[in-house]
């Protein structure tokens, strides 16, 4: 159990009440509810969790978090940053080695932005960026994906598309969505959050359409 009962916030301010939360290999969930609900919250806190228990986590935040003076390629290969010692992530950043290179190229293909490889992280669209932070994830690989709306600027065959190649790529994974039908389609686990609390955690077939609305109501 990752968490168990507990109570997330900020500071002395709780977002979320009475939170347990397991995840078991092969389970793909979708956090589904409204802006301010605690879904980046509860993401938070599992990342802090699997870290804690040794995981290898890769990480789609909902900011990207990329250096805009940086190439795509160099985005991407932070991923790794943390494999590595100092001199040898400075010397990859100045000049990449062939292997990481070639690495990355491989996953810029999948995603639609080999083109864009040499391109600085400032001049790109919404969506690009959001592509190079999943980059940076999948060169990382591991255990575990969590993503914060990963997908929410893609169009939906793009979204379709990632969310296949995150469900080939990690055994587990949690994805904050807003989009119904990408969740379904996806998740292997509906959890939604609501009022502070967690109010569905269930499999998709259990939960019917109504009861996901609600959480938007």
């Amino acid at each position: 159990m990752l968490l168990r009962h507990q109570t997330l916030g900020y500071g002395a301010e709780p977002v979320l009440t009475g939170v347990s939360f397991a995840l078991a290999p092969g389970e793909r969930v979708a956090l589904m509810g409204r802006s301010g609900a605690g879904k980046t919250t509860l993401l938070g806190a599992l990342h802090a969790a699997l870290l804690a228990e040794g995981a290898r986590v890769a990480l789609v935040p909902q900011e990207h978090g990329l250096v805009p003076q940086l190439c795509v390629t160099r985005n991407a290969l932070m991923g790794r940053l943390d494999d590595h010692g100092a001199f040898y992530n400075l010397t990859n950043l100045v000049r990449p080695r062939a292997a990481d290179r070639a690495g990355v190229g491989e996953i810029l293909e999948v995603l639609g932005l080999a083109g864009l490889a040499h391109r600085t992280v400032e001049g790109l669209s919404g969506g690009q960026k959001q592509r190079v932070a999943l980059a940076r994830a999948f060169w990382r690989g591991g255990d575990v994906l969590l993503g914060d709306e990963p997908v929410s600027a893609l169009d939906e065959r793009q979204g379709a598309e990632i969310l296949g190649q995150i469900a080939a790529r990690f055994d587990r994974a949690v994805l904050a969505l807003h989009d119904v039908e990408q969740a379904l389609g996806f998740a292997t686990r509906i959890v939604g959050l609501k009022g502070g609390r967690v109010v569905i955690d269930a499999a998709p077939a259990a939960v019917e359409r109504a009861r996901i609305e609600a959480l938007y109501a």
